[in-house]
């Protein structure tokens, strides 16, 4: 039976029962409302099945055309899938994953620069906390916070050393006259953070820390807390760079106390296939822009 449709004839029938209207399908498909009509009522007959209950001022899908018309948008939204990742437009679009804070405070304000730098070039970003699958092709690049444990097919790229401080609002600072006047400030959690509040203490010699007032899973969170002055986060200069340079954090013990150096991100990418191309200069670029942010 399938053998007996054509491809033109379903397109034909999904926007007319889309659209409700033969003549609104004919102005989609820039076809007569009569060459509509015709290869309607042409697949009917091959069918043997009405799709559509016909009135002097409209159509109506039958029980029929309402089953097909399910099956079929499906089918075509495959297909329009199938043709994106083979055609040449895909050859200018970069899909990139990444953790949620880098992108959020490290990426989106410095995306329209890449744009600018490489017209033509267009960018979809997906947010998570897990690794990219890059054997599905739905992504050409991860950054990841900490480094990727399989990366045998992977070009892997440190993002930088990003330095774990203590940051709050400068109003805040003004009360922090050393550090063992933490125990009497709220202190902010990043769940997810590799260094904590206990580390940092240890690492300053100053006991156990007061439990945190309040935490957030993801250090974009912790950041803006911060900066309207909720209490003291112990996050990255790296993610906190923008509230650093626009004066909304500080560093209260910038140069007095033993903050925590470490590669935070990294950027993977596979060694082969076809968007490895869009994938370097993409690397490129996020390795110069973050070594001119050094």
């Amino acid at each position: 039976m399938l053998n007996m449709i054509s491809l033109s004839a379903m397109r034909i029938f999904e926007s007319a029962a889309r659209l409700g209207s033969f003549r609104a399908a004919a102005e989609e498909l820039r076809l007569s409302p009569s060459a509509i009509s015709h290869a309607i009522m042409r697949l009917e007959r091959d069918l043997g099945a009405s799709l559509f209950e016909r009135t002097t001022r409209n159509v109506e899908l039958t029980l029929a055309g309402q089953t097909l018309l399910t099956h079929a948008s499906n089918a075509f939204e495959d297909l329009r899938r199938g043709v994106e990742l083979i055609s040449s437009k895909k050859a200018q679009l970069l899909r990139v994953h990444c953790a949620p804070s880098f992108a959020a405070q490290v990426l989106s304000p410095r995306l329209p620069l890449f744009l600018k730098e490489n017209p033509g070039i267009e960018v979809r970003f997906a947010a998570s906390t897990n690794y990219a699958r890059f054997v599905d092709g739905l992504f050409d690049a991860d950054i990841v916070y900490g480094e990727p444990l399989d990366r045998e097919d992977l070009i892997v790229i440190p993002l930088g050393e990003e330095i774990v401080a203590p940051l709050c609002s400068p109003e805040m600072a003004k009360e922090l006259k050393s550090p063992r006047d933490l125990v009497r400030q709220p202190l902010i959690r990043s769940d997810l953070k590799r260094i904590q509040w206990v580390d940092w203490f240890e690492a300053n010699n100053l006991g156990p820390p007061p439990a945190p007032t309040m935490s957030f899973d993801r250090s974009f969170l912790a950041v803006d807390a911060a900066a309207n002055g909720l209490g003291v986060a112990l996050e990255s200069d790296v993610l906190a760079r923008r509230e650093l340079d626009n004066g909304k954090l500080v560093r209260p013990f910038a140069g007095r106390c033993r903050d925590t150096r470490y590669i935070g991100h990294y950027l993977a990418y596979p060694k082969s296939g076809s968007q490895r191309r869009l994938a370097r200069i993409f690397a490129d670029w996020l390795t110069r822009i973050m070594q001119s942010d050094d």
